[in-house]
C-alpha cells in the first residue's frame, strides 16, 4: 500500500465557469440541478455511479468513487457561464431543443438566475455564430484582464471557496503552434499586439490559470495545448486537461479499434459519416473549424493501432471523417461507421455501426465529472496536464515527449488508479498474483 496523498477538504462552494451557454452547458446546468432535486438520476457520470474496486477480489471492497475520494457535493456546485448570446440558461436550453419541457419547467427559476457574462469572442475564429454580448478592449491582453475580473467577481458574488472553467463553446478554426505559443513571455507580447494566432479560447484558458482556477478544454483547439500554457500552469500550480469532449463516433472507435488490436484483426479502411444540426454543426459547416474537428478525429486510430508495429495489418488503413450540418436532426447526432477488416489468410470482413445518439445528453455527464476531477486535483497539488483523464478526450493532451492513449479500458485503468494511488490503495494490475501472498 503507497503512502496516502494529503488532499484538502472539498469545504465551501465551487463554481463551475462554463465557457459557451449553448446545448451542452444549459444540458449538464439542468441535469445537475433535476438530480439535486430528486427528479433524475445521473446516468454516464463515473463520479457519481461508479464503483472501484480496492484490494484482492476477496476482499469484496467496491466503494462508489464519491465516497472513495472527497469530490465536492453536486449541492455545493455553483453555475456561471460567458456567452456572446444574451440568452439565459432556461432560453438557451429552449432554444437548443435538447431537453424536453418536463426537465425544463421544474427548475425554470433556477435557469433564468444564470445569464451569461459578456464574452470574449470573435467571429473570425467562429464564423458561423453571431452574438452582441461581447467584451470591448484594446487589445486581447486587456480583454484577458476583463475575464480575470469576471472571475474574481463571481468567486466572492457567489461565495465560492473554488472555482473550475470547463470550455463549453464552439470548435474555433484550426490553428498549429507557432512562436507565440512557444513561452509565457512571446504569449503575454503576442495578446498586447492583438496577434492574430491568439484565439478566444487562449484568453479563457490565460484568465483561468492566471486566477488559480483550473482549465479543462471541451473543444478540438489549442487552447490550453501549448508550451506557454503549460508554463503558466506550471508557474500557478494549476492542473489543465484536453482536449475535445469524447461523445459519440470517436467513443465507439476507442472501443472498436483497441478489439481489433487485441484479436489481432486487420483493418483496411474505416469511413466515418455524421449528421448533427445543433450549433456545434452549424459551426462545423465552416471548413477551417472542421479542420480542427478532423484533427481530433483522425489521430485516434494512429495511436491505438500503431502501424509503425503492425504494418502486416495496420500500415495502409484508409481513414475518412465526414461531419454534415442537417438541421432537422438537432442535437440528435447520427454516426455511421464502415469498417473493412480481415482475418485469417487475409480473408475480407466488414463490421457496420449506426449510432444515433444525443450529443449533449452524452457530453453533460462529462462535464461534471471534468469539474470534480480538477477540483480534486487542484486540492491534491497535482498541476500541470492531467493525463490521467484521458478517458474523457477524443484528442488527450500529455507530456511533450509522450504520445497520446486512446485505448479506452487502457485510459478507464490509468484514472481509477491514479484514484487508488491518491488514497494510498494498491493499483490494480489483473495479474492474479496477489491472491497468493
Amino acid at each position: 500500500m503507497s503512502r496516502r496523498t494529503d488532499i484538502k477538504p472539498a469545504e465551501g462552494k465551487l463554481g463551475v465557469l462554463l465557457v459557451g451557454l449553448g446545448a451542452v452547458a444549459t444540458t449538464f446546468v439542468a441535469g445537475v440541478e433535476a438530480v439535486r432535486r430528486g427528479r433524475a438520476q445521473p446516468i454516464g457520470s463515473l463520479t457519481q455511479l461508479g464503483h472501484i474496486r480496492l484490494g484482492k477480489r476477496t476482499e469484496n471492497r467496491n466503494p462508489l468513487i464519491k465516497e472513495f475520494v472527497p469530490l465536492a457535493a453536486l449541492d455545493d456546485l455553483v453555475f456561471g457561464a460567458w456567452d456572446p448570446i444574451p440568452d439565459n440558461a432556461y432560453e438557451a436550453a429552449v432554444k437548443a431543443g435538447v431537453l424536453e419541457a418536463r426537465d425544463l419547467e421544474p427548475s425554470r427559476e433556477f435557469l433564468e438566475s444564470i445569464r451569461p457574462m459578456p464574452a470574449v469572442f470573435d467571429k473570425s475564429y467562429v464564423r458561423n455564430l453571431d452574438g452582441e454580448n461581447v467584451k470591448r478592449g484594446k487589445n486581447k491582453r486587456e480583454l484577458a484582464e476583463q475575464l480575470r475580473e469576471d472571475i474574481r467577481r463571481f468567486k466572492e458574488e457567489h461565495g465560492c471557496s473554488r472555482l473550475v472553467t470547463v470550455w463549453c463553446g464552439s470548435t474555433e478554426i484550426f490553428l498549429q503552434p507557432s512562436e507565440v505559443h512557444q513561452t509565457l513571455a512571446a504569449f503575454e507580447a503576442a495578446m498586447e499586439r492583438n496577434d492574430p494566432q491568439i484565439a478566444p479560447s487562449m484568453l479563457y484558458a490565460y484568465a483561468s490559470i492566471s486566477e488559480g482556477v483550473p482549465f479543462a478544454n471541451g473543444a478540438p483547439g489549442l487552447t490550453v495545448d501549448f508550451p506557454a500554457i503549460w508554463e503558466l500552469a506550471r508557474e500557478k500550480r494549476v492542473p489543465i486537461a484536453g482536449k475535445d469532449f469524447k461523445t459519440g463516433q470517436t467513443f465507439m472507435k476507442t472501443v472498436l479499434a483497441p478489439a481489433l488490436k487485441a484479436r489481432m484483426l486487420g483493418l483496411s479502411g474505416w469511413f466515418s459519416a455524421n449528421i448533427l444540426g445543433n450549433r456545434d454543426g452549424l459551426v462545423l459547416d465552416d471548413p477551417d473549424s472542421f479542420k480542427t474537428k478532423e484533427e481530433s478525429k483522425l489521430g485516434v486510430l494512429d495511436y491505438i493501432l500503431q502501424p509503425e508495429l503492425y504494418p502486416e495489418l495496420y500500415g495502409e488503413v484508409y481513414h475518412k471523417v465526414r461531419i454534415n450540418y442537417y438541421p432537422p436532426r438537432g442535437d440528435n447526432k447520427e454516426g455511421w461507421d464502415n469498417l473493412d477488416i480481415f482475418g485469417w489468410l487475409g480473408y475480407p470482413m466488414q463490421i457496420k455501426v449506426d449510432f444515433l445518439c444525443r450529443d449533449s445528453i452524452l457530453a453533460a455527464p462529462i462535464v461534471l465529472d471534468l469539474a470534480l476531477f480538477l477540483d480534486l486535483a487542484q486540492r491534491a497539488g497535482m498541476h500541470g496536464i492531467q493525463e490521467w483523464l484521458s478517458f474523457y478526450w477524443k484528442s488527450p493532451m500529455t507530456a511533450p515527449e509522450l504520445y497520446p492513449e486512446h485505448d479506452l479500458f487502457i485510459q478507464h485503468m490509468k484514472l481509477k488508479n491514479t484514484l487508488r494511488h491518491l488514497q494510498g490503495e494498491k493499483e490494480i494490475t489483473h495479474l492474479g498474483l496477489d491472491y497468493y501472498e
